[in-house]
């Protein structure tokens, strides 16, 4: 089965050329384009992707909002974020909202090609230093929210979490750990489950807004 792809982008260019790359690819199809958060919403509920490619800076309706409706919805799909600016400020807000992950538009076609079959394969685009950068500037003011669930965390959950934040695969957790990896597999589940995070890039947010993890 395709991968079924809408892309929101207010600039038609930007729309073009991703619907290009995107219908290249075997098992990636665009089932629709929106050039608004609210058109997005709309053929989102029509199309029922599995991706959206989601830019955070469009008129009325921005990329947060959509993300946030979107995902708000019944068996939503992923959300990966197109953006021109890493450290633009909207980006971490449309991560919070729950977006799984970012990519730069100046990425190269095959990194986004690999970033909407990973998202679409139910994993996170994590970028741990480009969050951590967001996450001090977000939170400079130095007040931390509390994220229900943490404080459940056992000792070795809290291990695995700090080294998700690093940006470590299962793989290098594992190593790093000294266990096998289907142990990790469950104490990533866990750390989820009891976080109430969609995804690693959610867990690792929490991680750094409550404190768990300085993200300086």
């Amino acid at each position: 089965m395709s991968v079924r792809v809408v892309i929101a982008d207010d600039e038609s260019l930007i729309r073009t050329g991703l619907r290009v790359i995107i219908g290249a690819e075997p098992g990636l199809m665009v089932v629709g384009e929106a050039s608004d958060g609210a058109e997005a919403l709309s053929i989102v509920r029509e199309t029922r992707p599995d991706v959206v490619l989601m830019d955070v800076r469009m008129p009325a309706v921005d990329g947060i909002q959509a993300t946030r409706a979107i995902l708000a919805g019944q068996s939503p799909p992923k959300v990966l974020v197109v953006t021109t600016f890493e450290n633009d400020d909207h980006v971490y807000e449309a991560l919070r909202a729950g977006a799984s992950g970012f990519l730069l538009k100046r990425a190269r076609p095959e990194e986004l090609v690999h970033a909407i079959r990973l998202v679409a394969s139910g994993d996170s685009l994590l970028f741990p230093a480009a969050i951590r950068s967001l996450a001090a500037a977000s939170g400079a003011s130095g007040s931390a929210r509390a994220v229900p669930g943490i404080d459940r965390l056992t000792s070795r959950e809290g291990d695995v979490l700090r080294l998700m934040a690093r940006g470590l695969s299962n793989g290098e957790i594992a190593a790093e750990l000294v266990v096998g990896p289907e142990t990790v597999k469950t104490h990533v589940g866990n750390v989820l489950a009891k976080l109430g995070a969609r995804d690693r890039t959610q867990a690792v947010i929490a991680a750094y807004e409550s404190g768990f993890v300085s993200p300086r």
